[in-house]
């Protein structure tokens, strides 16, 4: 009888872990080391799937019997990216250029299996609008959340939430940075059950 493939998720984010777990299916977490600069004229979808498949197909001699999930982001705003602000006075003037404005977030999706060498991915895409932001509030948000090193500058799974008015998107988990209805839709083309079957 085939056993389902044990599953690696490719990050060493705790947003990606605490989601991939909402699925209930038993994983191990492991970090990929690859080039993550863009390449020339590279569109951030482009970008993005290029990084997923990357970083997932980085683990395959680790992890020659698993499947492996690897997922990349990034935040346009009028098809320029915005990167991971660093530092508050970065992420002040990143706020203040999203300020009523759209912002498109692209999430790449890769699901790679060594055993017969294959990578599904895609592209999930996922707008945001945001309020009209005054210097004090960017600034106390800033200050609460302190969201350095997430691009866009603000945390979805916190307080992120109050600088918008509208969100468009198939699933609210891509802006967080995994698609789980669409890793979903690979997994059980791999076999995998979600719910997972129990044995009775």
């Amino acid at each position: 009888m085939a056993t389902t493939p044990s599953l690696v998720l490719a990050s060493s984010s705790p947003w990606r872990r605490e989601l991939l777990a909402r699925l209930g299916l038993p994983f191990e977490c492991a970090s990929p080391d690859i080039d993550e600069i863009p390449q020339r004229d590279e569109a951030a979808p482009a970008l993005v799937e290029r990084l997923a498949r990357r970083k997932a197909q980085a683990l395959a001699h680790q992890f020659p019997e698993h499947l492996i999930i690897g997922s990349d982001q990034v935040a346009t705003l009028d098809g320029a990216i915005l990167g991971k602000p660093g530092t508050h006075d970065r992420a002040c003037e990143q706020l203040a250029l999203c300020s009523g404005r759209i912002v498109t977030f692209h999430t790449g999706l890769a699901l790679h299996s060594p055993a017969d060498g294959t990578t599904d991915s895609l592209v999930e895409t996922f707008r945001v609008h945001f309020r009209n932001l005054s210097d004090d509030t960017i600034d106390r948000y800033l200050r609460l959340e302190q969201p350095y090193g997430c691009a866009g500058s603000f945390r979805m799974e916190g307080l992120g939430i109050a600088l918008f008015t509208r969100l468009e998107g198939r699933d609210p988990n891509t802006l967080i940075g995994l698609p789980l209805i669409a890793l979903i839709d690979i997994l059980q083309r791999h076999g995998v059950t979600v719910p997972a079957e129990t044995s009775s």
